[in-house]
């Protein structure tokens, strides 16, 4: 079962959405907001969620496409499904908790109940219905398309399209390299998820070099009190990039920085015993340099259009709500098969920057409401996004890079919002 797209608005998205800028209305318009809904997320390849969520037979977790509600399960046989969390029979939820183990999921309204595979296996007072009436026809809605990646779940309301590798393409390299800071290669989101609002458009939720000296000063003051040099690492003087790798994927590329001393990332494990124990099993599991790369390198920060990210040690899953409200779930990714130790320094690390007293995520969150009520200004509606457009240059791969303030992820990720949202 495909969703209905329904016809396309008479909206004018050439004349909204430019080179370099964009008409503001694409971030405060509920008409714009609900042709995005049905016409990208809706239709196209969206994130829904990581297996190690419901590693076990029976194990839920509620996600959502777009607007729509899903139950992410896995049944007795050990087999993922992804269901609408709509009774077949008057519509009501049938999922209520946020995760959990159960063989069945129940309507509250009138009793009927689908096992956790989404079949109906229950109808009270079965007198009710003729003949003509079979179970097998109710069942709860399966999503037509599911593809996993590294343990990523995407999925698609509609029953055709672009394959997931080709969707992924140059982003999975992102995906190997966060997983691959496992020795095993695997990750987990066991950890527990941080929840949060933001008044703003979901579309601000991107990757963004050129704001971290300004909305996080107080974050680069505490690092400078450490004598830490936040230069390095941000700032065009870091020498690192911004980068749009196809299908509104996007980076920041820490590499360049990183990549000039690998001991000043490494040296640190050495000097304990469950860091030297990682260390060697990274090397043995990769070699020496790729180990030490991979450590260097961390996180890939990175966004997978149009609804995730894998930003320092978390995964992020970004629901938009209406055109000036947002949700977005961050949950911190365990490596398995490393010292408990590290997990936990992971841990405190995501904490600092993005739990509820950080450094970083309450910024993001007043800075996007900000930008909202901002946006209310109408007669001038430009919003200028030419920063680097000048020096942005296209890699042998097709890969477009600017410095690390060019706006370039900007440009990457509205250019394929237009060219989707267009089709």
């Amino acid at each position: 079962m495909s969703v209905v797209v329904e016809p396309k608005s008479n909206i004018d998205y050439d004349e909204l959405v430019r080179e370099g800028s964009v008409d503001g209305s694409i971030y405060t318009s509920e008409a714009i907001f609900a042709d995005e809904v049905e016409r990208i997320f809706h239709r196209w390849w969206v994130y829904v969620g990581h297996e190690s969520e419901i590693p076990e037979p029976g194990d839920y977790k509620q996600s959502w496409i777009g607007t729509q509600p899903l139950i992410m399960s896995r049944d007795e046989d050990r087999r993922l499904h992804i269901l609408l969390n709509r009774c077949r029979h008057r519509g009501n939820t049938v999922c209520e908790e946020v995760c959990g183990n159960s063989l069945f999921f129940r309507c509250q309204y009138h009793g009927w109940t689908y096992a956790n595979n989404g079949s109906l296996v229950g109808v009270p007072f079965p007198e009710g219905y003729d003949k003509s009436f079979r179970k097998e026809e109710h069942g709860l809605v399966e999503v037509p398309r599911v593809g996993v990646y590294r343990g990523f779940i995407f999925a698609s309301l509609s029953s055709e399209g672009i394959s997931l590798s080709e969707y992924l393409g140059e982003a999975k390299a992102m995906i190997d390299m966060f997983c691959d800071l496992s020795p095993i290669g695997e990750i987990e989101l066991r950890a527990g998820t941080h929840k949060v609002y933001f008044e703003g458009n979901w579309k601000f939720v991107g990757m963004d070099g050129y704001h971290p000296a300004f909305v996080h000063r107080s974050m680069n003051d505490v690092l400078a009190s450490t004598g830490a040099d936040f230069a390095q690492v941000s700032g065009d003087a870091s020498g690192n990039l911004t980068q749009d790798v196809g299908h509104g994927h996007v980076r920041l590329d820490y590499w360049p920085s990183r990549g000039r001393d690998l001991e000043f990332y490494v040296g640190p494990f050495r000097e304990t015993e469950w860091g030297s124990q990682y260390l060697i099993d990274m090397e043995q599991a990769y070699g020496e340099r790729r180990a030490h790369e991979l450590i260097a390198f961390g996180s890939p920060h990175t966004g997978i259009w149009p609804n995730m990210q894998m930003i320092d040690v978390h995964v992020r899953h970004v629901r938009p709500l209406f055109a000036g409200r947002t949700e977005v779930h961050m949950s911190p990714a365990l490596l398995k098969g490393v010292p408990d130790e590290l997990n936990i320094k992971r841990l405190r690390q995501h904490e600092f920057g993005y739990g509820p007293l950080s450094f970083i995520s309450p910024d993001d969150n007043e800075i996007f409401a900000r930008n909202q009520i901002g946006l209310r200004a109408t007669h001038s509606p430009e919003v200028l996004l030419t920063r680097g457009l000048h020096r942005t240059r296209r890699q042998d791969s097709g890969v477009l890079t600017g410095m690390y303030s060019d706006e370039v992820t900007q440009r990457g990720q509205l250019g394929e919002w237009k060219r989707v949202i267009t089709m």
